[in-house]
């Protein structure tokens, strides 16, 4: 594919016909290159419109506490403040990002009702002509609280008599069918283990990854004449996000626009609809533009991590290196609310037991509630960390074993063909092949039978005795 430029904007345009395009092999600039190196690019923090209030959130101090009251007395007399919103200004206050694709119950206050379920929940939202009044402002919120008992690790959120973290759910776990967790059964895992010549088993722990993304999670929104609201937005999921804004305003879709697309960062960690509606709240009950950005202090804290994961693998090795049973209990804590962890707990099932035939598998995979910071999505959030678990496990055994853990991995690794544990049909696997050209490219040297193995053909690991 060959570029010219344009001569008007400078932008690069296809000199070939469009079917004639192939991006493999070759080098293609972004679309959004040329804007962000010439600093070109507008983002909604960009935006300036006449009469911009702001909004700030005054949040909890608490883990997990019962609000007894709020008094706003303070905050309403500081200079330039308009206004503060609480639970009661929010037409459906109760929310799941996932709704849109039936996943319930609706576990999350945009604003606390209540109670408080993690340290930094937003509580009220302070709104004023300047961003020092409605700092000012929000300091000055008075929360009397009654403490309650916090449970911040995922084991003990599920052990008998814990205190219930979320009452939406009425336990400290998300249901599955019915299950109380995501659940593999495939083949017979105990019978794998008696009949192996190894049993190995470790456990892996992961601690929450925020994203820190270098434009923080934000949006601008603009009252129309027309009455829509136009929402410049840091959103990675445009419509995601306008619907889900829909649904909390209980507003009709086509009164909301969004202006979104250009992000400074998000991996992930923009798409829970976080400061949207809040925002929409307020511009229309003062009528005007709103803009609410979280600082940096609040990405850090109170925005959506990568969730922490905790991962037991069980394994039943024969003495040539097959894997012949595999038992993980997976703990992912998704804090005080659902998110989009139910879906990452699920993911990270479907990836189970990672790319390996193994023909006996059982997997217990638990999405825990406790009175930490939500999490969410997060750069292949449900098999990243579960990958390294597994990937770990494997060259622990091959350690045990004395054994080349490439070896290993080529073993049993799956083939096209090959059943998985949650009954789908491999195909395109390619993983034999991955490992034959790693270790040809670092000069690691494989044995004839190995470097012979496809990810096409099964029978060659039946003749190795697979």
């Amino acid at each position: 594919m060959r570029y010219k430029t344009n001569p008007i904007d400078r932008t690069y345009f296809a000199d070939e016909p469009a079917e004639d395009f192939n991006v493999i092999g070759s080098v293609v600039q972004r679309s959004d290159a040329l804007g962000h190196v010439t600093g070109r690019t507008t983002f909604f923090e960009d935006l300036s419109p006449p009469d911009l209030l702001h909004v700030k959130m005054h949040r909890s101090t608490r883990h997990h506490a019962r609000i007894l009251g709020v008094d706003l007395t303070d905050a309403l007399a500081v200079p330039g403040v308009v206004r503060i919103l609480t639970h009661a200004d929010i037409p459906n206050n109760v929310f799941t990002p996932l709704k849109l694709i039936g996943v319930q119950p609706d576990d999350e206050p945009v604003l606390a009702e209540g109670k408080v379920r993690y340290l930094g929940e937003p509580i009220c939202a302070v709104v004023a002509e300047t961003e020092a009044a409605a700092y000012e402002g929000a300091a000055r919120v008075r929360v009397d609280y009654e403490e309650l008992p916090a449970v911040l690790d995922v084991e003990e959120a599920l052990a008998e008599g814990a205190p219930i973290v979320n009452e939406y759910h009425g336990n400290n776990y998300f249901t599955y069918e019915g299950h109380h967790c995501r659940r593999i059964r495939f083949g017979d895992v105990e019978s794998a283990f008696a009949a192996a010549d190894h049993v190995f088993e470790w456990r892996y722990q992961s601690a929450p990854i925020e994203h820190a993304p270098t434009e923080t999670t934000g949006c601008i929104v603009v009252p129309q004449p027309d009455g829509r609201l136009r929402i410049h937005s840091d959103t990675q999921a445009c419509f995601f996000t306008l619907d889900n804004t829909a649904l909390i305003l209980g507003t009709p879709f086509n009164k909301l626009r969004i202006v979104g697309g250009t992000v400074g960062g998000g991996f992930g960690g923009k798409v829970d609809i976080a400061v949207e509606p809040v925002a929409c709240v307020a511009a229309m009950l003062t009528r005007q533009p709103v803009k609410y950005v979280y600082s940096r202090y609040e990405e850090m804290q109170v925005s959506s991590p990568r969730a922490a994961e905790r991962i037991y693998i069980k394994d039943a090795v024969m003495a040539d290196g097959r894997i012949t049973g595999r038992k993980i209990t997976l703990y992912v804590d998704a804090g005080a609310y659902s998110r989009h962890s139910p879906y990452g707990t699920t993911k990270a099932a479907a990836h189970l037991p990672g790319p390996y035939s193994i023909p006996n598998v059982w997997a217990d995979c638990h999405c825990v509630f406790t009175n930490r910071t939500p999490s969410s999505a997060m750069r292949g959030f449900g098999v990243t960390i579960g990958d390294f678990a597994l990937e770990s496990q494997m060259d622990r055994i091959a350690r045990e074993l004395s054994m080349d853990p490439l070896r290993l991995r080529l073993i049993n690794a799956y083939r096209d063909g090959d059943m998985k544990a949650h009954r789908k049909v491999a195909e395109g696997t390619a993983l034999v092949e991955v490992i034959q050209k790693a270790a040809e490219m670092v000069g690691h040297e494989l044995p004839a039978e190995y470097r012979q193995m496809s990810s096409m053909d099964r029978a060659s690991m039946d003749r190795e005795g697979r």
